[in-house]
């Protein structure tokens, strides 16, 4: 099978004109960036929405999530394509909504994020790289408040900021772990006070879930004045809006703010906007880019990283409770090779060959490893939605190992389970997932219902989440985390949500933990602050929010070739 980039370049892409103009979108509400990608206006989103609530319709809206993934990836954002493409297929208007990949993973362990085979977005280089700026444009605007703080300090700390309490990073959209933790300002006096301090990756800021959260301008100029920076020396906070610097963060924002919408290898329309990673932030695109997609489509496919212990109780917690959208249904991505791997067989590692042990008919491991399948439908019953389970097939899956699969999907809750090959066959190889997830959204969610109410203490709601979504026996806090904790509240910020940052391989903070691991406890090693976006992360067993590169990272295959064009890239 030809690689994805030659497949991405197999096809000609549509204008992107014309994908606009059967969303109803206007010429003069589209900023081009070429032929085949462009910026949506603002005005463009109100103007659509009040047509479809004179009408009284509204696109149904499907969540798309997994089971816990092994370091490969098992396919969800290549299955929210193909559904989305499928969907078309059965005459559905459906658009796709994903996040942009960070620089870090292209060049590092895990490579693009464009989706694969023949169920992936185009142009595909342009996806996985610098699109339309906007992650470069949250780093900027970061790195600005970084910039104006030190600088205050530099000019007699007249906002008495006390420098020990700083918890600011930078931020650089590349995985270098030799700038986790740094010393800055040495030099001499000109080069402002020596102090301790961090880099994190781009997409881990607090202004890229600021960027992913905001309803429009107005909104997003008020939480970028929010944001925390540090406190004074007598414990006041000190913020964005005190070193007078929201404003320009503002402008550097202005135009990242709107959604870009590109097309699926088949022609249907995808907007890809934000990037949060879903271990370390909220994990979910933008309520701007759904709500233009839903406001223009049937049905839109939004996905959320990683595990629905992960990206889709962030979804729905956070996501949903900013925005107010209610989801119809949840997609569930699995794979048979995974379920093995929770079932004790074989062994993945980003880099090397699939474990042998993988491809070898095993339906008992398939069965042990359904628990956590199990778990994870539960998590998204939680929240009162229907769940379809969405096996990514691959050429080794047994009819019998699918058999399992679907058998113990159905058992834990799920109202369907199908097997799809879009990677081999596009939106023809997910007509019957399409079709079944559209009957699962057209019943919808009456009973849809966030996890715990705003009144809840940060506590209780770190608890909650421990116990009902991870199956944990309860929590530690370290001392770091109990004292910010009880600052959190005492400074009034007890009502805002939680979003937790933990590893992605395990349903507990152990990436070692596999299946659906119990009797476990949960260390809280601390917790910080992000106002501006308007939640509190607390960070469980060793999270990093800087990632490091591999041995052998994926940019050494990135290279041009003797015409300029792109290889290596997948």
């Amino acid at each position: 099978m030809a690689s994805n980039l030659e497949i991405a370049r197999s096809v000609t892409p549509r204008p992107i004109r014309e994908v606009a103009a059967e969303l109803g979108l206007h010429e003069d509400e589209l900023e081009l960036y070429g032929p085949t990608k462009a910026k949506v206006r603002l005005e463009a989103i109100a103007r659509l929405e009040a047509a479809a609530r004179a009408a009284g319709r509204r696109g149904k809206y499907v969540v798309v999530t997994a089971i816990t993934p092994t370091p490969l990836g098992e396919g969800k954002t290549t299955t929210t394509i193909g559904l989305a493409q499928g969907l078309n297929r059965l005459g559905h208007r459906a658009a796709v909504c994903l996040r942009q990949p960070s620089l870090g993973p292209v060049f590092g362990i895990k490579g693009g994020a464009a989706g694969g085979g023949y169920s992936q977005l185009v142009p595909m280089e342009d996806v996985n790289l610098h699109l339309t700026g906007d992650n470069h444009a949250v780093g900027a605007a970061h790195n600005l408040a970084a910039a104006f703080l030190d600088n205050a300090l530099h000019h007699g700390n007249l906002l008495e900021i006390d420098p020990a309490t700083i918890r600011w990073p930078r931020v650089v959209d590349i995985s270098d772990r030799a700038l986790r933790h740094a010393v800055i300002g040495l030099g001499g006096a000109e080069n402002s006070p020596p102090r301790e301090a961090e880099w994190q990756i781009t997409v881990a800021s607090e202004v890229m879930a600021i960027l992913a959260l905001a309803t429009d301008l107005r909104d997003l100029r008020a939480r970028l004045g929010r944001i925390v920076l540090a406190t004074t020396r007598g414990g006041r906070p000190v913020t964005a809006e005190d070193l007078r610097v929201a404003g320009a963060m503002a402008v550097l924002l202005r135009d990242a703010l709107k959604p870009n919408l590109l097309q699926t290898l088949e022609g249907g329309p995808a907007f890809v906007h934000t990037g949060p990673f879903a271990n370390i932030a909220h994990g979910n695109s933008s309520i701007l880019a759904d709500r233009l997609a839903l406001a223009s489509c049937e049905i839109v496919c939004t996905e959320a990283g990683f595990g629905a212990d992960l990206g889709a109780e962030k979804f729905f917690d956070i996501k949903c409770r900013t925005s107010g959208l209610r989801p119809d249904a949840a997609v569930l991505v699995a794979t048979v090779r995974a379920l093995k791997m929770h079932g004790g067989v074989g062994a993945v590692t980003a880099g090397r060959p699939l474990d042998a042990a993988l491809a070898r008919e095993d339906v008992a491991a398939v069965e042990r490893g359904c628990a956590n399948l199990a778990a994870q439908i539960e998590v998204v019953r939680l929240y009162g939605v229907p769940v379809v389970v969405a096996i990514n097939r691959y050429p080794t899956d047994t009819p019998a190992e699918l058999a399992a699969v679907r058998a113990a999907a159905l058992a834990a809750g799920a109202v369907d389970a199908v097997a799809a090959e879009h990677f081999v066959h596009g939106g023809a190889g997910a007509e019957a997932l399409a079709a079944a997830v559209w009957d699962a959204a057209a019943t919808g969610a009456p009973d849809f219902r966030l996890l715990y109410p705003d009144e809840l203490t940060l506590r209780e709601k770190i608890e909650t989440i421990a116990l009902r979504v991870y199956g944990a026996a309860g929590v530690d806090e370290l001392p770091a985390a109990s004292r910010a904790l009880d600052a959190y509240e005492a400074a009034g910020y007890g009502r805002l949500p939680v979003c937790m940052a933990k590893t992605h391989l395990s349903l507990s903070h152990d990436p070692a933990l596999k299946g659906r691991p119990s009797g476990f406890r949960v260390p809280i090693r601390e917790v910080r602050l992000a106002a501006g976006a308007g939640f509190v992360t607390p960070l469980l067993g060793e999270m990093r929010t800087m990632p490091g590169l591999p041995s052998h990272p994926a940019g050494t295959q990135i290279d041009l070739d003797a015409t300029g064009e792109i290889v290596g890239l997948f």
